[in-house]
C-alpha cells in the first residue's frame, strides 16, 4: 500500500495519483478477507481480527477522503 501512494505522489497529474490510490486501497480488502481466513481456521481470536479490521477501515476511508480531496 505504502508504495503504491509513493509511486503515484510521483505522478503527473491528479487524475492518476488517483488511480495510484486506488490501486493503495485494494489490498486494504484483501487484508481484511485474509484476518477473516485467519479467524476462522483459528489462528487469530475475534479481538484482535476486529483489532485489525478497524485499522484496515480507517486507512480505506483515508484513502478514499485523500482521493475525493484530488478531484476537487
Amino acid at each position: 500500500m505504502p508504495n503504491n501512494i509513493a509511486e503515484g505522489s510521483g505522478s503527473c497529474s491528479k487524475k492518476e495519483f488517483h488511480q495510484f490510490l486506488n490501486f493503495a486501497r485494494r489490498p486494504v480488502f484483501e487484508n481484511a478477507n485474509i484476518l477473516i481466513i485467519l479467524y476462522e481456521k483459528g489462528l487469530i481470536d475475534a479481538v484482535r481480527k476486529e483489532a485489525f479490521v478497524i485499522k484496515l477501515d480507517t486507512l480505506s476511508r483515508k484513502i478514499k477522503s485523500f482521493q475525493e480531496s484530488l478531484l476537487k
